[in-house]
């Protein structure tokens, strides 16, 4: 009897260390599983290596600040100049876009929205970054018509102002004045040179703008679905 007992003491003695020696086990898994979640979540919040929208709203401010001191400078040569000739606005409205992804740096950047305000200020963000990207095309066309016709011109300068002549291959022709202007090399090579330099400016800040728009789309949409779908 006394051997039968031994055993059996035996076995209680050794029951729990085998649930000690399981439960470090269980706790493993459950650690392996959350880090790939938090890595990717990770990974969804930066942009070429730096948290998201600090890149692209640090390009576009750069870029929106260079277009609108070039189009003040461009308005300075000439009174007459349109607005649609002297994209100062373009560069003003890219100006505000950078402001806003700036601020957004202050707010927790998530994928999912969490809040209301996350959610405003990613949806404005988007939307005045595509905003942005038809600005800044429909500048570039603006500059590239009046660059087509500066490489036509034939100026002359009479009465503080420059007269500029449009030949087609018609009969008659169209007459440009650009007022107070004491030199018609001002128009023909600096404003010239001006909207060479806008047409620059504009097409790297629309493709800024077009990159903000897709990384926004890349993580909201795509990102979550993959996480979703897992």
């Amino acid at each position: 009897m006394g051997k039968d007992r031994q055993p059996r003491g035996q076995k209680k003695q050794g029951g729990p260390p085998a649930a000690d020696a399981a439960g470090p086990d269980d706790m493993g898994p459950k650690k392996g599983k959350g880090a790939p979640k938090e890595c990717g979540e990770e990974e969804a919040r930066t942009c070429c290596g730096c948290r998201f929208p600090l890149l692209p709203a640090l390009l576009q401010l750069a870029l929106g600040i260079a277009v609108t001191v070039v189009g003040f400078l461009m308005a300075s040569i000439s009174s007459s100049l349109l607005v649609r000739d002297t994209p100062f606005w373009a560069g003003i409205i890219v100006c505000l876009v950078a402001y806003l992804g700036l601020f957004m740096l202050c707010v927790s950047y998530q994928v999912d929205e969490r809040t209301c305000i996350q959610f405003a200020m990613k949806l404005l963000y988007f939307l005045l970054s595509a905003l942005g990207l038809t600005v800044c095309v429909l500048a570039v066309a603006f500059a590239a018509h009046h660059y087509s016709q500066l490489t036509r011109f034939t100026c002359e300068t009479a009465l503080n102002s420059c007269q500029c002549k449009l030949f087609s291959s018609e009969t008659f022709s169209r007459t440009f004045v650009y007022q107070d202007v004491t030199d018609c090399a001002s128009i023909t090579g600096t404003f010239k040179l001006f909207l060479l330099i806008q047409m620059i400016l504009n097409v790297v800040c629309s493709l800024v703008c077009l990159l903000a728009c897709f990384v926004m789309w890349k993580h909201r949409w795509v990102l979550h679905s993959l996480d979703t779908s897992h």
